[in-house]
């Protein structure tokens, strides 16, 4: 039945536009990405990545047609003059043939546009590869097993094997395509007896299975240079095993698959299987014999019995390699005679410390953002950055630093126009001092507030504050600023007075123009919103911004870099601009040990998503090539080559000319603020944890295997601490802006080493140093100290920790000082205020532990002089232990104090709630009570008193205060249950 003619002319049209439109769709987002790149001045990346992806996705589509389809036409060409009757009867190809012939064109056309665009993706995906060949720089290295240069197994191994993989799927779909044709159109047919075929099919068919076996030589002969990314040995690398057995069975198997495919060429000659079925049964007898059991025998014979001995140069050639790949290599370690007494050390003008950064970044991000929030709308990152910035003397101290990012309108206010059109922008720069807060425990801001004020913005110039491009994931998609310069509509930031709001227009050079008609529809398209296009308020000046988060703007113009998890923002020349770290990374190093990366780099801050994961892909290389920054205002982008002689990125370089600019470029102020990146230390110490063994006997043993602690301030979750920035002084020379960390024994909690990276570019630079501490002297581990601390001091702490406040405590530092290794700990109350405010911590005491020593204070320098008291000390501490025990024989008075003492710290806790519960809460009635507070603290500390027939009273609603050990007590494991007596002794502090 045939359809009425409109109904036949409806499907084409319905066709035609459904094409239209998809093309359109497909068309925006092209060109989109075209203004993109134009807007930030890396078309060259732009156009080199979609006309290589172009170039490949043709050659892979037009090879795989010509050599599938063509084998497809030959063997249709071919086929029998008589067709299925030259063999005699019917078969059951005759009724598939029936049904296909009459639309075999379609078929055809169909299968092979298919077959070109999964082929031409599959390898226009592989353009890196391609470039890395055509581009790749000699690394100056040669193996250690064949003596070729770096290079080959990093650029040209991987691109020969991509083609080789190729030729493999095209040959392979190629035999396919052509034995259904055969089988079809009556070349060959399944019947008895045996196979019966025409010689055209028989010598077609040969001379694909040839060329197949031909490459198969190839593949094996190709493989001996895979040998060197071994894993089957100790280590990565060729082993014994892959060396004296595995490497001459490649050579072999390539020689008899040469031999084999000689024989499948000889069938093209001679008629019958018997060849074909030899070289065959050759071919899969030896890939069995010599490629398998012979290896198989050599490890479980030769190897195993005496692997250590076996093994051993080739598990030199593993750490020599390793070590080079992830840049340890020129790691200093060196042996730290640490001290465990504090009695044994003099600590008096060691000023080492004095400095240390005692705020807590992934703490007092709340309390930013409770105290420096202004409006609901805006908030910090989790956690903070840590950055240098000079004080009022010219030392550049530490510094906490964040910045005021936007995370969209208020709730019931987030129509599109306010989205996208007004809320368009965070503002301000918020930094503090790290090693020093105010009178009640609050950060001691030197920029804050709405405009930004405090002599850290007279010191930087600071001029433009407004935060367009931010690391926020909750602000918009894209906003669209510029507009109306005489009407501005972008909030810039809340003010008092007027219409309670301070209003501005972007004028800044970032941004794609959206003007024009088409670029508007364009976007409308994009992100399917007709408003883009309808709205009044975009104009002739309007500019879109997208793309705006600082890590995601680097990647789209290097792609081929990997970023550290962590951007931080700087001010720079008046402006603030994200710094964020780029890495050259590839698996193809030969001989090195490849680790996941997301596994290298997982630790506290990736598990709780507060900064960005790694993939997990595998690496066995990594440099730190590029420094990027990006504008917070405009979003420039520029591209730094830190590493100039990394090959791979001088390779990149090639790729894409002009795109990363030299070191020399970057400003003087711009250095200042570079620092050691935080992904690359965490690979580095992963690897440093096996790796600081560079005798491979040792190393086989691995009884000196290290392991990176677990966070102690997270409970038992079994999670590594992260490396911590702070300005530490290695023995014999001077506090440097370092990265550090610390490594425990892989059996036991005491302490195995230290380590710390120069990140000061004004320094030394990556320069990398291990204390390895002395195996005579048990030094406590991170996890010891921290349960030493809680055990010490639970009494005053809980007792801090009352009511509605809980005890938080901040990152456990640790350093070298006075002849051995301190650890410093930050510990926090987390209070709620008025007005319905979330709890945010306050810095209240710093404890201190050196050996078994330990002090608490509210500040650094008196908990140090707990630890490190002189002389004179010792002796008011023996006059105090002589007053105690005059006190004890007066248990009537010593009852009466302690009392008293319980009392005021309850009428000081009292206060200082009510002053946190104020709106606006009184801070200074808060430091008041606190200054109280502590000296109620000093008081029990002196009121050593006698049980008592009935409970003393307590402060009300607080838990029972457990009691702590007298001073000169070590601790000895877990804290003692406490009793709910009060307290009869308090530490000091």
């Amino acid at each position: 039945m045939r359809l009425p003619r409109r109904p036949r002319l409806l499907l084409p049209v319905a066709i035609a536009l459904v094409a239209i439109v998809a093309f359109f769709f497909l068309f925006s987002g092209i060109y989109t990405d075209y203004l993109w790149f134009d807007a930030t001045g890396f078309t060259t990346v732009f156009s080199g990545v979609v006309l290589t992806q172009i170039v490949l996705f043709l050659v892979g589509a037009v090879l795989m047609v010509a050599i599938a389809g063509g084998n497809m036409l030959l063997a249709f060409r071919t086929r029998p003059m008589f067709g299925p009757a030259m063999f005699g009867g019917a078969s059951g190809a005759d009724r598939y043939r029936m049904a296909l012939d009459p639309h075999r064109k379609l078929i055809f056309i169909v299968g092979m546009a298919l077959l070109a665009l999964f082929s031409g993706s599959s390898f226009s995906g592989q353009w890196q590869t391609w470039l890395q060949f055509i581009n790749g720089e000699s690394f100056g290295k040669t193996d250690k097993l064949f003596g070729m240069d770096i290079s080959f197994f990093m650029f040209d191994y991987p691109f020969i094997r991509m083609v080789l993989n190729f030729l493999f799927t095209a040959v392979i779909i190629s035999i396919v395509l052509a034995t259904i044709t055969h089988y079809l159109y009556g070349g060959f047919r399944l019947q008895s007896p045996g196979v019966h075929a025409s010689r055209a099919a028989r010598v077609h068919l040969s001379v694909l299975l040839g060329v197949f076996v031909l490459l198969k030589a190839v593949a094996y002969w190709l493989d001996r240079y895979g040998l060197v990314f071994s894993d089957r040995g100790f280590v990565h690398g060729a082993s014994y095993t892959d060396v004296n057995a595995v490497l001459p069975a490649k050579t072999i198997l390539a020689i008899i698959a040469l031999i084999c495919a000689a024989l499948f060429f000889a069938g093209v000659v001679r008629p019958g299987g018997m060849l074909p079925g030899v070289s065959f049964g050759l071919l899969v007898l030896s890939a069995i014999l010599i490629g398998g059991v012979y290896p198989a025998l050599v490890e479980q014979f030769q190897v195993k019995p005496n692997q250590q001995g076996k093994e051993s140069p080739y598990i030199g050639r593993n750490i020599e390699a390793t070590r080079e790949a992830y840049n340890v290599d020129k790691t200093e370690v060196e042996t730290y005679n640490a001290q465990a007494d504090p009695t044994k050390v003099q600590a008096n003008g060691d000023t080492s410390v004095s400095g240390v950064r005692l705020l807590d970044p992934s703490l007092v991000s709340s309390t930013y953002e409770q105290t420096q929030r202004i409006r609901g709308f805006y908030s910090f990152a989790d956690p903070l950055d840590v950055d240098r910035y000079p004080d009022s003397s010219g030392k550049l101290i530490d510094h906490i630093v964040g910045v005021r990012e936007l995370d969209g309108p208020p709730e019931g206010q987030n129509n599109w126009i306010n989205q996208h059109l007004v809320y368009t922008h965070g503002y301000g720069f918020v930094a503090a001092p790290g090693n020093k807060v105010d009178s009640s425990g609050l950060p001691d801001y030197d920029a804050k507030d709405m405009p930004v004020t405090g002599p850290l913005v007279n010191s930087t110039q600071l001029k433009e504050s407004r935060i367009y491009y931010g690391e926020d994931p909750a602000s918009a998609e894209y906003v669209i600023a510029g507009g109306n310069p005489n009407a501005p509509q972008e909030l810039d930031y809340p003010e008092t007075g007027g219409t309670g709001q301070k209003n501005t227009t972007y004028t800044g050079r970032g941004g794609v123009p959206v003007g024009s008609f088409l670029n508007r529809l364009l976007y409308a398209a994009k992100y399917g919103e007709a408003n883009i296009v309808l709205s009044g308020d975009v104009n002739d000046n309007s500019k879109i911004l997208y793309v705006r988060n600082p890590r995601d703007r680097v990647q789209k113009v290097a792609p081929y870099l990997t970023l550290d998890g962590n951007a931080y923002p700087a001010i720079i020349e008046g402006r603030v601009q994200w710094i964020v770290d780029g890495y050259t990374t590839s698996n193809d190093y030969p001989y090195s040990q490849s680790e996941s990366l997301g596994e290298m780099t997982r630790d506290t801050s990736t598990d709780r998503r507060v900064i960005a994961q790694q993939p997990s892909d595998r690496i066995n290389y990594i440099r730190n090539s590029v420094k990027a920054t990006v504008d917070a205002y405009d979003g420039t982008v520029k591209l730094y080559a830190w590493d100039s002689n990394d090959p791979l990125l001088k390779t990149w370089s090639n790729a894409f000319p002009g795109t990363i600019r030299p070191a020399s470029e970057m400003s003087a102020e711009l250095k200042q603020h570079v620092r050691y990146p935080e992904d690359l230390f965490k690979v580095q110490r992963y690897t440093l944890s096996r790796y600081h063994i560079t005798d491979p006997a040792a190393f086989y043993s691995g009884q000196d295997f290290w392991n990176v602690p677990n966070d102690p301030t997270q409970g038992e979750k079994n999670i590594k601490q992260p490396p911590y920035y702070l300005t530490t002084t290695m023995p014999g020379g001077q506090p440097t802006f370092s990265l550090t960390t610390t490594f425990v024994p892989r059996q036991g909690p005491n302490l195995a080493a230290f380590m710390a990276v120069d990140s000061s570019a004004s320094g030394e630079y990556g320069r990398m140093r291990i204390l390895r501490m002395p195996s005579s002297t048990p030094i406590p581990g991170p996890g010891q100290a921290q349960n030493a601390f809680q055990s010490r001091f639970a009494g005053e702490l809980n007792l801090l920790g009352v009511g509605a406040s809980s005890v938080r405590y901040g990152n456990l530092l640790t350093l070298p000082y006075a002849g051995g290794l301190v650890y410093i700990e930050p510990v926090y109350i987390q209070v709620a205020a008025g007005g319905g405010q979330e709890p945010y911590p306050i810095l209240q005491r710093i404890l201190v532990s050196f050996g078994s020593k330990i002090g608490v204070a509210r500040t650094l320098e008196e908990a140090l002089q707990e630890v490190f008291g002189s002389e004179q000390q010792q002796q008011q501490q023996q006059e105090q232990e002589q007053t105690d025990e005059q006190q004890q024989a007066q248990p009537d008075q010593a009852s009466t104090a302690l009392n008293t003492a319980i009392s005021n710290a309850q009428k000081a806790y009292s206060d200082a709630q009510k002053a946190l519960q104020a709106s606006p809460p009184d801070w200074d009635a808060y430091g008041d009570a606190q200054k109280r507070l502590e000296e109620a603290l000093e008081a029990l500390k002196g009121a050593n008193a006698q049980p008592q027939s009935s409970p003393s009273p307590t402060p009300s609603g607080s838990p029972s205060a457990s009691p702590s050990a007298s001073p000169s007590a070590t601790p000895t494991g877990s804290p003692p249950a406490a009793p709910s007596a009060p307290p009869s002794a308090t530490p000091t502090g």
